[in-house]
């Protein structure tokens, strides 16, 4: 495996000295919004560095013992754990250079709406809600509820809600690259609390899974946006019904519609309406870009159409199915209750295989 193998290891190493130099300068801290970004892209680039100068250093013992092997042959027999070395660490940094999703060291907005099947959909929305409050808790992260309807019986009509990681998550640990495969229609079926005769209903939920989006990543001109109050409705204090306080955005060069509730105030809905708006638009903006880059690559695991049917969760068998990957368990409990790392890794695992198949 020759060094040109690893031309993009090499500029990585360089970026990363630029940034270390960058980041010891106190002015940088001086904007909050721009030293969040070089320092995500600088966690981003650590691993890569550190597989890079273990890769390094293995081939550059191997080549001093092929030297030393010429002139006394007691090297020799080192040579072959040596080479081992080599081709291990190099798989490695192969792994590390694979194309990562610009996405996978930030925090989610998680949207959950219910589906066909009325009542029964939103209290299975709601039991989606409480699984990944759950598996977050099980992470240590954060959960923030941002806005929600919920159903006269139970459960959401629709909910909003950010997932946060507690601090700086290690690669491949942050809440969106665990979660960002939720995304998609979640099926159900089972027999509903009201349903007498004891047959099986089949409801659905849709889960969006957005990247929480900085102020300093999303470029949003407020001329650009239509702002509409309305009295809010459901459940919300005293203010429900008698005060303009519900928040409608709409983005009009895009389309995409916001609205917010759940706060008392005017303000602090608007607020929550931002900040979904802009992780909209950022997720927005980067599937135009990857289309346009690439149109004819398609991923195995994540599809553009959101509407597609990802999952089954048959309570009567206790089977969770994934379509995508053709996963199965028989631990539907256990998944409801948060125990999610067994389908995620089957997500991720088959998501790393589609990248190494299309770089060989």
């Amino acid at each position: 495996m020759s060094k040109d193998r690893f031309a993009s290891a090499h500029e990585m190493v360089r970026e990363y000295a630029e940034l270390e130099a960058k980041m010891a300068d106190p002015s940088l801290h001086e904007d909050a919004g721009n030293a969040r970004k070089l320092g995500r892209r600088y966690a981003q680039l650590g691993p890569v560095v550190a597989g890079f100068n273990a890769w390094k250093s293995a081939a550059d013992d191997l080549e001093a013992a092929k030297e030393m092997a010429a002139e006394d042959p007691d090297f020799a027999s080192e040579l072959p754990a040596m080479e081992a070395k080599v081709e291990e660490t190099a798989a490695k940094l192969e792994e590390l250079l694979l194309p990562r999703d610009p996405n996978d060291d930030r925090d989610v907005i998680i949207e959950v709406k219910a589906g066909a099947g009325g009542d029964e959909s939103a209290l299975f929305a709601g039991d989606l809600v409480r699984m990944y409050q759950r598996y977050a808790e099980k992470q240590g992260w954060k959960i923030e509820i941002i806005d929600l309807t919920e159903s006269d019986l139970g459960g959401y009509k629709d909910i909003s809600m950010a997932v946060k990681s507690k601090g700086v998550a290690e690669q491949g640990k942050s809440p969106y690259a665990r979660l960002k495969f939720e995304g998609g229609v979640h099926r159900v079926q089972r027999v509903p609390e009201t349903e007498s005769q004891g047959r099986i209903h089949t409801s659905a939920a849709g889960v969006l899974v957005l990247p929480e989006a900085e102020e300093v990543d999303v470029e949003l001109n407020m001329n650009d946006v239509r702002v509409d109050v309305y009295r809010s409705s459901g459940p919300g204090g005293q203010s429900v019904n008698t005060t303009d306080s519900a928040v409608r955005l709409t983005h009009v060069p895009t389309g995409i519609v916001v609205s917010c509730q759940n706060e008392k105030s005017q303000l602090q809905n608007k607020e929550s309406a931002l900040r979904i708006l802009r992780a909209r638009l950022l997720a927005d903006a980067q599937e135009k870009a990857e289309a346009l880059a690439s149109a004819e690559r398609k991923s195995q695991v994540r599809t553009v159409d959101r509407s597609e049917r990802i999952r089954t969760y048959n309570f009567p068998e206790n089977r969770l199915s994934d379509h995508r990957v053709n996963y199965k368990s028989n631990n539907l409990d256990a998944v409801l209750n948060g125990e999610l790392d067994d389908v995620i890794q089957a997500l991720l695992d088959a998501d790393k295989a589609a990248k190494l198949s299309s770089t060989n």
